[in-house]
């Protein structure tokens, strides 16, 4: 290693590259101390596990590494001659370890700080102590009681510094203004795209930037996540999220739980039914899209673009009124499997995506049930198959499991109808009982189609109406296939848009209600024609709902309701920092505060008369159960209880 630092002449680049690498090989070396601290924390972790920590640790090392040495990395890549001055090094030589030793302060401060608060610090730190006038003693009682981490921290410092000093760069070395600056410049651009995904996680359009739950897909049990991460990554990638703080509308848990207890204790005394469930995430599927939601659209003679879907509607459990939890995919995925809505910052994005949470696929663990998420896009797309495996998914398949990328689109993923039929051919090889959630691509922006289908689905006015019309068309095809099958009789099929789509035709889709409009649809084959049910639903009632129809035993959390029992109805979202409430007939409006807006959302979809003033009880009776519902999720996901302990009364 020291002769590989210690070279004489160099290239600035190369020098820019040894000095984040050695930043990384120092957040590596810090991660096996993380663990050695705190061995107890982290029981029955094999040598070959913890290497697949470390190595899914790099991916968040380097995002950490190139945001806090941004500053560092812009003043090395400038195409300017002051790069080689003395001074101009003298100034990187002092950013560049300031500014690491701030981050691995940080960092070796959760050795101790993670005792306390089994997580990863993140921007909530500052919050708790906003109010303290004693910090300073604080730190300093830190460094006493603490030494041994203190001296770790002083022996990763002097180290960096000792390493850094022996990387050196001389130059220019293209002589003459035209080259210098036209090298420069393009060693420039070329510097800031690496930048850009390296901070992201990766290049891919359909890859969102990574955030604390992305650690999950490299870990068997969620505190783990924790030797995955880094400190400073946690505090940068909080930096901009709200943060979710405990309330106190009720004063006592036996009012709060009177009024809404997400701990469901199963009175069924039915024997289990082993029956398999398929779950189906569409994407972007308006409910506006579905001709049989909406019979009364231009005088009757609306047809929609989902004719298989309308036909699936007469002989399944619909419902007049299904809404989604978010507006977002990440929204959907913990609101469909795990019945956790998001509030203010989506779950996945949140502090506490890290919590232990239940699911359809770790409950139904219990009972000897395999399972499967089904992905057609690039895997680590959306962060999805990090949040499948905190769920507790078996398995995972994406484009890299499907092994045949002519069915690619060129930006999301496979195409739907090629990956449904994958999806039923994977089923088919499953050993019964087993969930499975499918989560579909292709009616997202840019709203591609296949080749071979270009003239064949016309659409309608918006451009998302042809991969609607697509989509729907797989969707046929699939249950076509699947209907074949041994198993499928034996089948329980939900389906659910994630989100409603942006795309939108008429006015009573553009509201605040419309906005979160989306089928939810229960089948079982061979069921016979049945009504829609005027009835409020929403993704997150699909875990306990599932749950009651195989008569499920043991109690649980969940923040929605089973469809067919007897608690009532009710939906909730979040939209503008304002809470949305919808029970019977309206649609309650609620700013943490006060509510500012109560409507009849089923006589005035548009959303244009406020009736605060005119239903005072309606009002009182609805506030009082979105506040439990506040306090609940809130307190909950601070404290860590989003699951049934065992040996604690399960009704608090």
């Amino acid at each position: 290693m020291w002769q590989w630092l210690d070279r004489g002449k160099q290239n600035i680049y190369w020098a820019l590259i040894r000095s984040l690498l050695l930043v990384m090989l120092l957040y590596s070396a810090s991660r096996v101390a993380f663990y050695l601290f705190n061995p107890s924390f982290f029981p029955g972790i094999s040598f070959q596990r913890f290497l697949v920590i470390m190595a899914g640790g790099l991916r968040f090392d380097l995002s950490a590494t190139l945001y806090s040495n941004s500053l560092f990395i812009l003043l090395m890549i400038l195409p300017i001659t002051h790069r080689f001055k003395t001074w101009y090094k003298a100034m990187l030589k002092w950013i560049f370890i300031v500014c690491n030793t701030i981050a691995f302060a940080a960092n070796t401060a959760d050795f101790i700080y993670y005792r306390f608060t089994l997580r990863r610090t993140t921007l909530s730190f500052l919050h708790q102590f906003e109010n303290e006038t004693n910090l300073g003693r604080l730190f300093f009682r830190f460094l006493f009681d603490y030494w041994y981490a203190t001296l770790f921290f002083v022996a990763i410092i002097t180290v960096m510094v000792m390493l850094f000093n022996r990387i050196r760069f001389e130059g220019p070395q293209f002589k003459g203004a035209w080259k210098f600056y036209g090298f420069g410049t393009f060693g420039f651009l070329i510097s800031i795209g690496l930048f850009i995904g390296g901070a992201r996680g990766g290049f891919r359009e359909s890859t969102r930037p990574i955030t604390l739950s992305n650690a999950a897909a490299y870990v068997k049990e969620p505190r783990e996540i924790n030797l995955v991460l880094n400190t400073p990554f946690a505090l940068m990638r909080t930096a901009k999220a709200n943060v979710i703080k405990k309330v106190y509308y009720f004063s006592n848990d036996e009012e709060l739980d009177a009024e809404f207890n997400p701990v469901k204790v199963p009175a069924d005394t039915l024997p289990f039914e082993s029956k398999n469930v398929v779950v189906l995430i569409l994407e972007s599927f308006s409910k506006e899209f579905i001709g049989a939601y909406n019979k009364d659209l231009e005088g009757g003679r609306y047809r929609g673009y989902t004719p298989f879907l309308d036909s699936l509607i007469s002989v399944s459990h619909s419902f007049q009124y299904s809404m989604a939890n978010g507006r977002k995919s990440i929204d959907a995925m913990p609101s469909v499997i795990c019945s956790i809505p998001s509030i203010e910052v989506p779950y996945v994005l949140s502090h506490y995506s890290g919590n232990k949470i239940n699911s359809l696929p770790s409950l139904l663990r219990e009972k000897g049930y395999y399972s499967a998420f089904f992905h057609g896009a690039p895997n680590g797309s959306m962060g999805f198959d990090a949040f499948a495996n905190l769920s507790g998914f078996d398995a995972y398949f994406g484009k890299d499991e499907y092994g045949n990328s002519d069915d690619f689109d060129g930006i999301w993923g496979i195409w739907d109808e090629k990956f449904l039929q994958f999806f039923a051919d994977r089923m088919n090889g499953f050993k019964q009982p087993f969930y499975t959630t499918m989560f579909t691509v292709s009616s997202h922006h840019p709203y591609k189609l296949p080749e071979e289908y270009e003239d064949v689905f016309k659409g309608g006015p918006k451009p998302v109406h042809r991969t609607i019309q697509y989509t729907d068309m797989a969707l046929r095809k699939f249950f076509a296939k699947a209907s074949t099958m041994p198993w499928f009789k034996n089948t329980i099929f939900v389906l659910s848009a994630d989100h409603a789509s942006a795309e939108i035709q008429y006015q009573q889709y553009n509201s605040p209600s419309g906005y979160f409009a989306i089928p939810i649809i229960i089948y079982e084959p061979g069921s016979k024609l049945m009504p829609m049910r005027s009835e409020i639903v929403q993704q997150t009632d699909i875990l306990p709902t599932v749950l009651g129809m195989l008569h499920y035993d043991k109690p649980f959390v969940a923040f929605g309701r089973n469809i067919f029992g007897e608690d009532e109805p009710f939906a909730f979202n979040y939209l503008n920092n304002t809470y949305q409430a919808f029970m019977g007939d309206y649609l309650l409006q609620f700013d943490g505060q006060k509510s500012i807006g109560l409507y009849n959302f089923k006589r005035d979809p548009a959303i244009v008369q406020n009736l605060l003033n005119n239903e005072p009880s309606v009002v009182l009776k609805m506030e009082r159960r979105l506040k439990a519902f506040i306090q609940q999720y809130n307190n909950r996901m601070v404290d860590d209880q989003l699951v049934v302990k065992l040996n604690t009364n399960v009704g608090k």
